[in-house]
């Protein structure tokens, strides 16, 4: 098989990111270092990252978190920051977060050593919704909606088409359901800040139909079989 996919088996990263692994010659196979994504690798080979060996995981590790504000997706962060993994116990090195929530969004995450869900739930030609409560102060116009909900131009090319919902408008604060297909940096946040409205709160509820449900901030478990299940196929 191809070198990322079978490092992604290796529970380090998804498959694209695995694949800087390789751009960056931090990649051997039999002691030679290895530049081309075309490198073709079996179970025959041994490979290093890093200089460490790594093979394919036979029984991978799917959880779900209620991630709280306040931590980041990195394994480390460089102004020492909490992270989600100082939560995870017992799970060793090669688990990761799929997708990231920012510092200050809590909500639904999934962490596995699965790098081909990984793929398969964050890459954009999948368009796997993700559900969102965002709460923004004052009201907001059904026209600067509109506008969102039909596109914008974020970094230079314009987002997909997203469901967004008043669901109450209470104390001054307007909370909505926001739903995209797509899965771009702060994406929520940055699309209100183009309407000039400041996103207070933000969470993750759902990843296509896998809710978050039963775990306090900071709580993790296990995904089901059918969990996962759906997951691989959705």
């Amino acid at each position: 098989m191809r070198i990322n996919k079978y490092l992604a088996g290796c529970g380090l990263d998804s498959r694209r990111k695995c694949e800087a692994y390789v751009l960056d010659g931090r990649v051997k196979i039999n002691g030679k270092v290895v530049t081309k994504l075309s490198t073709e690798v079996s179970d025959r080979d041994e490979v290093t990252v890093d200089d460490k060996k790594v093979k394919p995981i036979n029984k991978h590790v799917y959880i779900m978190m209620n991630k709280p504000k306040g931590y980041v997706c990195t394994k480390s962060d460089e102004f020492g920051r909490k992270t989600v993994f100082d939560l995870i116990k017992g799970h060793g090195e090669r688990i990761f977060s799929v997708g990231r929530l920012d510092y200050d969004t809590e909500g639904l995450l999934i962490l596995t050593t699965d790098g081909d869900l990984s793929n398969r739930l964050t890459h954009p030609r999948n368009e796997i919704t993700k559900t969102y409560i965002a709460k923004v102060e004052g009201e907001v116009d059904e026209k600067s909606l509109a506008e969102l909900r039909g596109g914008i131009i974020l970094d230079g090319v314009m987002t997909k088409k997203c469901r967004i919902k008043l669901i109450e408008l209470k104390d001054g604060i307007s909370k909505f359901e926001v739903v995209i297909g797509e899965g771009r940096n702060r994406q929520v946040r940055r699309m209100f800040e183009h309407i000039n409205k400041e996103v207070i709160f933000l969470k993750r509820t759902a990843i296509g139909d896998l809710k978050l449900s039963g775990l306090d901030r900071g709580e993790y478990r296990d995904l089901t079989p059918a969990e996962v299940n759906y997951l691989k196929f959705v």
